[in-house]
């Protein structure tokens, strides 16, 4: 199949198969006219490729998929190589996931602090006139005739 047809298969630009081909990720292969030819093997290592950057997997750590499907393997991640960068996506995951958790912790304690503080303005804005100010439990009130004020 031609380039386009294979793009069109793959739901792709022939742009990116291009790319793909000039990362060595994708075989250059010519037909006697000068076109590039593909088949059905390298559908599957574009459709492995677009899986693999869904999971966020860049396109250098493709490879040991593509090497693995190459060597006559029936899925892209049943060797060794492809496990490891499995292993390596799910640390960075986990990484990810700690420290966005740790974010969100402190931007809910913020908010939580902006509320109480946002009431307490409102509560101040909302007493009637001529209410008592509050008054703090350790001072005693002040008095009119006290001529120490």
């Amino acid at each position: 199949m031609r380039i386009g047809e294979l793009a069109e298969r793959a739901g792709i630009t022939t742009r990116t198969l291009r790319y793909y081909e000039s990362l060595g990720l994708l075989p250059a292969r010519r037909t006697g006219n000068g076109y590039r030819a593909y088949d059905e093997d390298d559908l599957r290592l574009v459709r492995e490729i677009r899986t693999l950057r869904d999971f966020g997997i860049g396109l250098e750590e493709t490879r040991p998929f593509l090497e693995c499907l190459r060597s006559g393997h029936p899925a892209g991640d049943s060797c060794p190589a492809s496990l490891q960068v499995y292993r390596r996506k799910l640390a960075e995951l986990d990484d990810c996931i700690a420290r966005l958790t740790g974010v969100r912790r402190r931007v809910e304690e913020q908010l939580g602090q902006a509320e109480r503080a946002r009431a307490a303005l409102e509560a101040e804005a909302t007493a009637p006139e001529g209410a008592p100010e509050p008054r703090c439990a350790l001072v005693p009130p002040l008095s009119l005739d006290d001529p120490t004020r």
